[in-house]
């Protein structure tokens, strides 16, 4: 444990905090009973981490460094030090230090000289993996350039099931293979970095409001049957593990009626022993709500430290675990478990060697500041050294931003603009904030251009290119900065209105507009009465081309079909390039290459009630997905109803044809997935010493240790560390949960067997080739080919009509020809469907016929190709 005096530690604390979070704890009231049919299941133990090859080496030198430690060193290491004072405790006695853990998944937040990227949404529009791996690059020399040794992020849950939901915008889109590879890229990205990668919300977390437990209430349980559980939710928790992400975060809201932070089915079972994952479990901040069940329920580390009511100094671990381990509560080989992973990432990161302290503080912009933020009384010293890490990452913001500009009409051509064009434009959303960019903590309203959501999956602005003045520097352009339709002269026929909306969300902890992190009041509504400013400009202008930011899906009726309105762009959430990305697109210089990451619906009540936001209930609110598999596109197509746009839709400025589709298969299927050969032998797990170690592992030290008050500490007093030993020598039992067994499984899971699952489920079962080619004269431009999967009839599994598994963007291809040869795969996996009984993947039909549809959106799909005979035919009637 850290023993230090105000004076000699003042050179080594940087706060690296994560501002104001709400706060959460266990109910008072005991939580309801779930539906009938939804179980969380007990699974104990928790598998101890270490087994799979690619981890070896870092457990080695991880279990090496963890045997040197005393109890209070290893306690220490698995929680924060408490709300704002920043960051997880340490063993500086044997070199292992505090670790920085930071917000956001777009960007380092609270500080200064970064870059605020766009948002996971505007990544997951581009449709582009190389894009999604640059932006993730960027992040991730940002986050080291800071210091920060964890990101907090990618987020992958939620998977956008509500389309109100507050934090929607944070992941890359409402689909499973495009939440998977978005979260994947971005992994592999960052951690090359040698920055801990966070996967995130461990999982149900589809709505912000009720999430969190409190004194009166429990959380929202997300009640999710087994094969909806994998097939959505899990998808891409399990493409994260496979590429091999340090950490994971769980989620405020229950899952089934139990806890997810002490769910010990979901990190047990699933993640750590079906999945494989071999990295440490994170609570997310002040979501874990008890002690002993959280750590034997398999988490690892917990954030902030604080136990419900934070800043009391009182936590559920620190101290606490100390004692529960001394008594016999916590196993210790738990403790030793959950500490050496923590330690594992650390090495498996390369963080040993040369991963320099954090330079910044998030709880003040000023050079010198409190080192305990929350203490009453702290001694002060240099947090911030403002070290600039943007180097040329502008760039890569910028051409994330404007390649997922989202072209969904564009009649007669409209667009692109002449360059001689004039404009007039209207709504405040086209400049930025004019009380600044950052005006607003963590973003929480919704004043000029809309950049990113609000809470704490943010970043400061430091610089930030508006629409209105990179229109103003490509031709003459009439502002009009405001909401309401304005007193204009009459307008000629060739002149043109740019009316820019917007539809903003975020974060629980802030009510923006009456909305309470979802989009509880607008509903999918165009804020600040748009919809009213689009429709009074097409009844004065012949020519309407409408512009909008927002986080998520918006319904259009009220104006899309208007004659007046030629063009309409969705430019999702672009963070600080939001200007010169989108004069860009609109006067020509590129195509516009986005496309749709969700659905548009004609009307919300297109989705069934249970993707609604679920509001107050005396006691536990349940959210119950009876909607199973059958979320956007998948919702839409079952039930026959056409959407204004669909998912996967996006125009250019050319047109694309696909040609010569082959099919070949490369390795041939089995009914199941045959064990894994290698890799799965659990025994090669670190074992640890089942002995409680002597009580004076954990007693205070003695002067000139000075306590700095609310600072969490996993010491204990000696006369308490005297009676935990004692309890423990007399035998007291701790009253486990029903299920609990303290003997390490042997046995490998039939879907699992290395990180991820079963390495077999990643075998490429088919390949599909075409050739793209711009038809087109006069534009050059970037096409964007999908792959879906239809599943034969007859197999016994209720399938969706057709589900996206694989895509890809080509180079821009000059006009008159140019060409370029796409390839996607499909893998087992993407032939199986999660078979409940016997707890593993199926291939449920090997003989029939999976037609792979490909095309340019999940409604334009005119080209199939048949597993059955290996061939493809084009000109075919889209499934949907």
């Amino acid at each position: 444990m850290m023993s230090f005096s105000s004076v000699s530690l003042a050179a080594l604390l940087f706060a690296c905090g994560l501002g104001p979070v709400e706060v959460s704890g266990a109910s008072l009231r005991a939580r309801d009973a779930v539906p009938a049919g939804f179980v969380a299941a007990p699974y104990y133990p928790t598998p101890h981490g270490g087994w799979d090859a690619s981890w070896a080496a870092s457990y080695q030198k991880a279990k090496k460094l963890v045997e040197q430690m005393t109890l209070a060193e290893k306690v220490n290491i698995t929680s924060g030090t408490g709300l704002w004072m920043g960051n997880t405790g340490s063993a500086p006695r044997l070199g292992f230090p505090q670790l920085c853990l930071q917000d956001s998944a777009l960007g380092v937040r609270s500080t200064d000289h970064v870059t605020a990227f766009p948002a996971g949404i505007t990544t997951g529009a581009t449709w582009d993996k190389d894009l999604m791996y640059a932006r993730a690059v960027a992040i991730g020399q940002e986050f080291r350039g800071k210091g920060a040794n964890i990101y907090l992020g990618p987020t992958v849950g939620p998977l956008g099931r509500k389309p109100r939901g507050g934090r929607n915008w944070e992941g890359f889109g409402a689909d499973p293979v495009l939440q998977a590879v978005g979260g994947a890229l971005t992994i592999k990205g960052v951690q090359e970095q040698g920055v801990i990668a966070t996967l995130k919300h461990l999982v149900g977390n589809e709505q912000e409001m009720f999430r969190m437990y409190n004194v009166i209430q429990p959380g929202t349980s997300a009640n999710i049957d087994d094969r909806t559980l994998h097939e959505l939710y899990l998808w891409p928790f399990a493409e994260g593990v496979r590429a091999g992400v340090g950490s994971i975060m769980c989620s405020y809201n229950a899952v089934n009626g139990s806890a997810a932070c002490q769910n010990s089915y979901l990190q047990n079972g699933v993640l750590k022993d079906e999945l494989g994952f071999q990295g440490f479990v994170m609570s997310d901040w002040l979501a874990q709500i008890s002690g002993v069940p959280a750590a034997l329920a398999g988490l690892d580390m917990s954030m902030p430290g604080d136990t419900m009511i934070p800043l009391f100094g009182t936590s559920y671990w620190m101290y606490e675990l100390t004692r529960s381990v001394l008594n016999g509560s916590v196993p210790v080989d738990r403790l030793d478990d959950m500490t050496t992973r923590i330690v594992a990432a650390w090495y498996q990161l390369g963080q040993d060697k040369d991963f320099g302290p954090p330079n910044f503080s998030a709880n003040t912009d000023k050079e010198s500041g409190p080192l305990y933020p929350a203490a009453l009384f702290s001694p002060s010293g240099v947090v911030n050294h403002f070290v600039d890490v943007r180097g040329n990452h502008a760039e890569v913001a910028r051409q994330v931003a404007q390649d997922a500009i989202t072209l969904l009409k564009n009649d007669g051509d409209i667009l692109p603009f002449s360059k001689s064009q004039t404009l007039s434009v209207f709504g405040t959303d086209a400049a930025v904030n004019p009380d600044g960019p950052n005006a607003c903590g963590d973003r929480a309203c919704n004043k000029g251009t809309l950049g990113m959501g609000w809470g704490s999956g943010t970043a400061n602005y430091a610089t930030f290119d508006d629409p209105i003045g990179a229109l103003r520097r490509r031709t003459n352009v009439t502002f009009y900065n405001t909401d309401s339709f304005p007193n204009v002269p009459e307008p000629g026929a060739d002149d043109v209105a740019v009316v820019f909306l917007s539809s903003d969300s975020g974060e629980n902890q802030y009510t923006v507009e009456g909305n309470n992190g979802d989009r509880n009041s607008a509903g999918l509504k165009a804020w600040h009465n748009g919809d009213e400013l689009v429709k009074r400009a097409a009844a004065r202008y012949k020519n309407v081309v409408v512009v909008v930011h927002t986080v998520g899906p918006l319904v259009l009726e009220p104006w899309v079909g208007l004659p007046s309105v030629k063009a309409v762009l969705f430019a999702h959430l672009p963070g600080q390039e939001a200007g010169e990305s989108l004069a860009s697109v609109l006067f020509g210089d590129v195509s516009p290459s986005g496309h749709l990451p969700y659905s548009i619906p004609v009307k919300e009540d297109d989705y069934p009630d249970s993707l609604g936001i679920r509001g107050f209930a005396f006691g536990q609110p349940q959210d119950t997905f009876s909607e199973g598999l059958y979320i956007d596109y998948r919702w839409l197509n079952r039930q026959g109803t056409k959407p204004r746009y669909a998912f996967g839709h996006g125009l250019s400025y050319t047109a694309f044809n696909l040609s010569r589709p082959a099919i070949r298969q490369v390795s041939k299927l089995a009914g199941a997935a045959p064990p894994p050969a290698s890799g799965a032998d659990k025994s090669t797990a670190p074992v640890y010493d089942a002995a409680i170690p002597p009580a004076a592992e954990a007693y205070e030290p003695g002067a000139p240790f000075d306590k700095i008050w609310r600072y969490l500490y996993s010491w204990l007093p000696k006369n308490q560390a005297d009676d935990a030993a004692r309890d423990a020598a007399s035998g007291k039992k701790y009253p486990y949960p029903a299920g609990y067994s303290g003997a390490q499984r042997t046995e490998v899971p039939a879907a699992g067997g290395a990180q991820g699952g079963n390495p077999a489920l990643w075998d490429v079962a088919y390949e599909v080739t075409a050739t793209v080619t711009n038809a087109g004269d006069k534009h050059a431009g970037k096409a964007v080919v999908q792959a879906y999967v239809q599943f034969p009839e007859g197999t016994g599994y209720d399938t969706p009509v057709v589900q996206l598994r694989d895509f890809a963007k080509t180079a821009a291809l000059k006009a008159g020809g140019g060409s370029a040869e796409v390839k996607l795969q499909l893998t087992r996996k993407d032939l199986s469907v999660w078979d409940v009984v016997s707890q593993n993947w199926v291939v449920p039909d090997l003989q029939g016929r999976y037609k792979i549809w490909i095309g340019e959106s999940s409604d334009a799909l005119f080209t199939a190709c048949y597993t059955d005979t290996l061939k493809c035919e084009s000109g075919l009637a889209s499934p949907v």
